[in-house]
């Protein structure tokens, strides 16, 4: 993989960025990857060049399990080849019953979480630190002042800002600008080639302020790597799944991700797989990572080795500038209205 700038940042970051929210996480009573699995992924997305790895304190079961698994593997490393991400914000389990402060971004829950957070990890800074949502209850000034100590204590490089609106990440940027403190120089939306307009405005703010975006669930849950069929002509959200696959038992799956709009884009991206003999999650990912208004770094989430050395396959798609418009424009239907998302 080549390497990018973040953002507006001096900090270089492979062109995909692995996720880990699968590591100690279990699902249905089913542990979906075990530390040994965890390893052996961070090794196939370190043998490809791969140096951006984020994370969360709420990752797994129990919550810090994902940070304890990536502390583990970097313990043989050299901790400078990494760039390490994770968040704030969710109540930690690993303190039995959440009390009043266990949760949020107050001063006093960010203060107690960045400290496990870095013992997990076993590592003295973050290269990224997250808030994993935005906090009506606290000021975002107390949010800010505190992540900024961070910064200055050398616990914490750079800010980021994981799924909120386009008018509180525009209130953040703008209380840092007057109040001189630390802003947020990277972003993790949910984007992807079949949720564009729904976040424009978002996308937008980051585009000007130079903001870097790592877009989760870039593969839609999987329904862009087009391993599921379409059951009924008539009802989108009636879908042929593997067995096993996240369709099969993830209602999130059916509720979120199939839509017209949804069907419609995949059909562009397979037929753009066809021609460049490559996979459609290749050509989403591609899609994703060939934005020219700011830097797009998506984070795969790959379940198998095979998975993401599909996914790192990314890196070595070109699409011409007429695919990546018939991508674009399969969103609108002829008449020009766009396709529902959730129809």
């Amino acid at each position: 993989m080549d390497y990018r700038r973040l953002g507006s940042t001096g900090t270089q970051v492979s062109e995909l960025c692995f996720g880990t929210w699968r590591f100690g996480r279990e699902t249905n009573g089913v542990l979906e990857t075990d530390r040994e699995q965890a390893h052996e992924l961070l090794d196939a997305f370190d043998a490809h060049g791969g140096n951006f790895i984020d994370t969360a304190n709420v990752y797994g079961s129990p919550h810090g399990t994902s940070e304890e698994y990536i502390g583990d593997w970097l313990a043989g490393r050299e901790r400078e080849d990494y760039v390490l991400a994770s968040k704030v914000y969710f109540p930690f389990d690993g303190w039995g019953e959440p009390g009043p402060n266990d949760s949020g971004l107050g001063r006093k829950h960010i203060r107690a979480q960045i400290e496990g957070t870095l013992d997990r990890l076993g590592t003295e800074y973050l290269d990224v630190y997250y808030i994993h949502r935005w906090d009506d209850e606290t000021p975002i000034e107390e949010t800010l002042s505190t992540l900024t100590e961070l910064v200055d204590e050398g616990k914490v490089n750079y800010l980021g800002a994981s799924t909120m609106a386009a008018w509180q990440l525009t209130k953040a940027l703008w209380k840092s600008d007057v109040e001189g403190l630390e802003r947020f120089e990277v972003t993790q939306p949910l984007f992807h080639a079949a949720y564009r307009d729904d976040v424009a405005d978002y996308l937008d703010v980051c585009a000007d302020q130079d903001i870097a975006v790592c877009p989760y669930s870039p593969l839609a849950g999987g329904f862009l790597t087009g391993k599921y069929e379409r059951a009924d002509p008539d009802d989108p959200k009636q879908v042929k799944a593997p067995d096993g696959s996240r369709g099969s038992f993830d209602d999130r799956f059916s509720n979120f991700y199939l839509s017209e709009r949804g069907w419609e884009v995949l059909d562009a991206i397979r037929a753009v797989a066809d021609e460049n003999d490559a996979t459609p999650a290749q050509v989403a990912l591609r899609w994703l990572m060939d934005q020219e208004a700011f830097t797009c770094v998506p984070i795969v989430g790959a379940r198998t080795t095979d998975q993401l050395e599909e996914n790192v396959g990314a890196a070595d798609v070109d699409l011409s500038t007429d695919q990546f418009e018939r991508i674009a424009e399969a969103r609108y239907a002829e008449d020009g209205s766009r396709w529902g998302h959730r129809s």
